[in-house]
Formats: C-alpha cells, structure tokens, sequence
C-alpha cells in the first residue's frame, strides 16, 4: 500500500476495558440464549476452539482502538486529501492493526447518523463474531458482528487498493444520492501477526439487517454460469445465499415503488461503470409484512423528514431519486411493497476490468459459448443487471 502524502502514523493502542478473553469466557445464561437462538439461526458463534477466533479477536480489541481515535479526533468537516490516504498503525501485543483513510470513514459514518460508541460497541469484544455459511467461491472470510449490524470481509491488497483509490468519488455519490443502493463501507484495515503478512478487511454495514423475520436470500448478478445453489434440506438450520438460477419464476413486487428501485439501480450501476468496476452483486432479501407495516401509516412526517436529508442544493434535487424511508432499522437498504419488505443492496465494489479480467472474458467465451457468465465489460455487466432487474419486477 502507497504511504499516504502527510506519512504514516504508528502509535501504542489503548486496551479496551473488557477483553476479548474475559468474554468468551463468561457464562451466559439461558434466557439469553434462548431469545437469540431464532435470530441467529444460521449462524455460528465464533469461540474458543474455532480456527479463526485468535485472528477474530486480534481484530475486535484493535477495532475498538481504532474507533478510540476517531470519537477522540472527531471529523470537524469533510473530509480533505490528506483524510483519505492517512494510515495510523496501532501496536498492540502481538499484532498491529492499521487503519486506512481512518478520518474519511469516521466522517461517512456521521454523515450516516451512525454513532461512534455503537459502532464500538458492536464491532468491539462486547461478544463473538458469528460465522455464516458462504456460497461464494471468493477464498475470502466473512463475519458479522455479534448484533448482525455490521459485515466484516478479508480482501486481497489489489481490491483494498481499488475501494481506496475510489473512496473520494464513493463518498461524493453518497452524497449526491443519498438513497443509494451500495453498500455502505464503513472502514478498511490491516491486521499484521507478530511482523507477519498483512490480512486486509473492510467493514461494511450489513445490508440484511435485522434478519429476525427473512425468509429467503439471493446474491444476483444478472448471468447464468455457476448461478446455482442447492437449498439447504427441508429443517436445515443453515441459512444459505442463493442465486439467479435459484430464483427463476419469481417476482418482486414493489408496486408503486418499482420505478424509484429501477432508477436508483441505474444511478448506481452507471457510477460503477464509470469506475471500471464489474462482478458487483444484487443482494436481496424477503420479509412478509404484517398488517400493521403496511402503507405509509402514521409516521409520515418523521420519515419524509429522514428522506430529505444530506439535499445539496435546489439545483441537484431533481437527479437525487428520493424517496420515504420506512421507519425501520437499516432503512436505506429496505424497501416495502403491498406484501413484502425487501433488503437491497449492491455489494463487492473492488473488482476492477483489467488485463486479468479481461483475458478471463476471453477464456469464458471460448468455454461458456452462448451463455452468460459474470465476466463481461463494465458497460455490459451495468446493463445486463439493470435489465434482470426490469424483467423481475412489478
């Protein structure tokens, strides 16, 4: 990773109050248990014993430190050039755990109305990550935090670099289109072992979030090669991902909110077209709404307030595509038709057309003629999802 202009930091890290060990170690009591069962159903709680625990708690303490710096050195503005390319390095015991464009992140995470002690409190030794069963074919490891709030992802130095060298641009879509359907990137780091190799990971708001109630998962990307799951037997408590061959005959159906979701998709695909960026990915969830969640209800006032925040000027407010946020955690990535409540976002935005991906287009053609496949041009790859879009809605 370049160093960034202003030079990197290396400072001692303070320690958070209550250990990683000293948590895995209590004992919780039943009821506890027994009321998150059914929300974490799916789920595996990442102990003592695990293989990846010491690497989970090694990031839980150097995250905590890390978030210390920023409620201590709050963002007074937006961010400058400097914000984005600084990297503070924390050393802790055994391991030292970098924070890159740390003052950029702390201020997307306000602008997000995100506070920074539940942000810390989240992602810090409060409890064990959990664990999900993956269908990706990426090598890459992923977690939740213990609240299912926030995703955590291991990437490789290229895509760290890709999401850093995009992060200006990234942060001023957001605000030009603050209803937008990409992932919210909340913070990027580095996690070394005793002077080790460096494990790159990002921190991203969990776009299925709260899952109590979701009743089916897909990952889409508009292609049919390697598009297929098999669903989990009948009484499984493995909650899998499933993808686009999985969801042949079926609908979303939005409603009157249909035009903003095919709008907003094309905003958003455009400005990954614009960065060269392909092999994004449509997630989406299902929810049946009770009767009481559905229409517009009582809230209206509160929600189109929520709705008009971060309005630039006069002059941008026809482009921003708004809408009414429900009154819901996570509103950002939730949108409500008549029956349904559906979790959306695009996500896994570092993954750059270059020479590799385009000669990986040229072997899938050969291999794979007449179908479709996810390696295409970046124009090709924003058309082909907007149009899956368009063809399973209503």
């Amino acid at each position: 990773m370049a160093a960034p202009s202003p030079g990197p930091r290396e400072v001692l890290a303070p320690s958070p109050e209550a250990g990683c060990r000293a948590v895995t170690s209590s004992r919780r009591g039943l009821l506890w248990r027994l009321r998150d069962k059914q929300s974490r159903l799916g789920l595996f709680e990442i102990s003592p014993g695990h293989e990846l625990h010491g690497m989970t708690c090694m990031m839980q303490a150097g995250l905590w430190a890390a978030t210390q710096v920023s409620m201590d050195h709050p963002p007074t503005g937006p961010p400058s050039q400097d914000d984005f390319s600084e990297v503070l390095t924390q050393v802790h015991e055994g391991f030292e755990l970098g924070t890159l464009a740390g003052p950029a992140f702390a201020w997307l995470r306000r602008s997000l109305g995100l506070a920074e002690d539940d942000y810390q409190a989240a992602l810090g030794p409060g409890g064990p990550y959990l664990q999900f069963l993956s269908t990706s074919k990426s090598k890459a490891s992923f977690f939740l935090s213990h609240d299912q709030r926030f995703f955590l992802k291991t990437q490789g130095r290229r895509e760290v670099q890709a999401l850093l060298a995009h992060l200006p641009r990234y942060v001023q879509h957001l605000q030009r289109h603050p209803h937008s359907l990409l992932a919210r990137l909340l913070g990027v780091h580095s996690l070394r072992v005793d002077r080790g190799k460096k494990t790159y990971f990002i921190v991203m708001q969990s776009v299925f979030y709260p899952a109590g109630r979701i009743s089916e998962r897909y990952d889409i990307k508009g292609c049919e090669v390697s598009r297929w799951v098999d669903p989990a037997p009948e009484g499984s408590p493995i909650v899998l991902v499933l993808k686009d061959l999985n969801f042949q005959g079926k609908t979303i159906k939005l409603g009157p909110q249909r035009n903003w979701f095919l709008r907003q998709m094309e905003l958003d695909t455009t400005f990954l077209r614009e960065l060269n960026v392909l092999d994004y990915s449509l997630l989406m969830a299902f929810q049946r709404l009770h009767e009481d969640e559905r229409g517009l209800g009582s809230s209206l006032i509160f929600r189109t307030a929520r709705s008009v925040q971060g309005a630039q000027s006069p002059e941008e407010s026809g482009v921003q595509n708004r809408r009414l946020l429900p009154d819901a955690p996570n509103a950002l990535h939730i949108l409500d038709g008549p029956e349904q409540r559906y979790f959306l976002g695009v996500v896994d935005l570092a993954t750059v057309y270059g020479l590799r991906k385009r000669l990986e287009h040229l072997w899938k053609t050969l291999r794979y003629p007449g179908r479709t496949f996810s390696t295409v041009s970046p124009a090709r790859y924003a058309r082909r999802l907007c149009q899956w879009v368009e063809e399973h809605t209503e």
